[in-house]
């Protein structure tokens, strides 16, 4: 058997789930505009260049989540699916998890976006399997902290094998493992897989596919 693993932003998607979410947030007035709109667009420009702080975008991204009750995100969630996700939801990459999916691998999203935002995507792509960052939960609301090893950089690593452990795997048991990504963020586990491939890739991503010679795609 082999492994397929996909990042979403950015890479599935054709833009990013966690900005996008607090951007929607911010349009329904459940965040202040000035106070939140720069920060996040701080944050996501650290994500790009490869300097973001976890601790603290998570803490940014996951407080409002324990401020409303589930029943309500969950509505919210819905209006955001169709309006935010769906429309940068690639062709391309529905294609290429079906492919992986026909030939018998074992698929999964592997993403730091929290949970909340990224199972329904992943629903979405037909994904039954997601690793992301675990928002902390009192029964079913949230509490606003993280539950675990965010699921960022090295800690996609130690996530995705902690899940293929829950499924009585390990890396030896694939003839072939992939993973998909477009950002630099994503380097340690594009380096534990046997192909890894840049899509749409971000220029530090680009020229280190480039110089190891990996496969780069576009599912734009």
């Amino acid at each position: 058997m082999d492994l397929a693993l996909f990042d979403l932003d950015n890479t599935l998607l054709a833009g990013d789930s966690d900005f996008e979410w607090a951007q929607y947030l911010i349009s329904r007035g459940v965040l202040d505009r000035e106070v939140y709109e720069a920060r996040n667009q701080e944050f996501y420009e650290q994500y790009k260049a490869g300097t973001l702080d976890i601790h603290a975008f998570l803490d940014f991204q996951l407080k409002p989540l324990s401020r409303h009750p589930r029943a309500e995100l969950d509505a919210w969630h819905a209006d955001f699916m169709a309006t935010r996700i769906l429309p940068i939801v690639t062709a391309k990459g529905r294609e290429l998890v079906r492919r992986h999916q026909t030939d018998g691998a074992l698929v999964a999203i592997v993403t730091a976006t929290n949970s909340f935002v990224t199972a329904p995507i992943a629903r979405e792509f037909g994904i039954a399997h997601l690793v992301a960052t675990e928002p902390a939960r009192n029964g079913r609301e949230f509490t606003g902290g993280v539950d675990g090893i965010p699921c960022f950089r090295e800690g996609k690593i130690a996530r995705v094998e902690a899940w293929l452990a829950g499924l009585g795997y390990g890396w030896q048991d694939f003839g072939r493992s992939w993973f998909y990504s477009d950002s630099l963020n994503d380097l340690p586990l594009l380096g534990k897989v046997t192909d890894p491939v840049a899509v749409d890739p971000d220029p530090t991503l680009e020229r280190h596919a480039r110089e190891r010679a990996w496969q780069i795609l576009s599912l734009r």
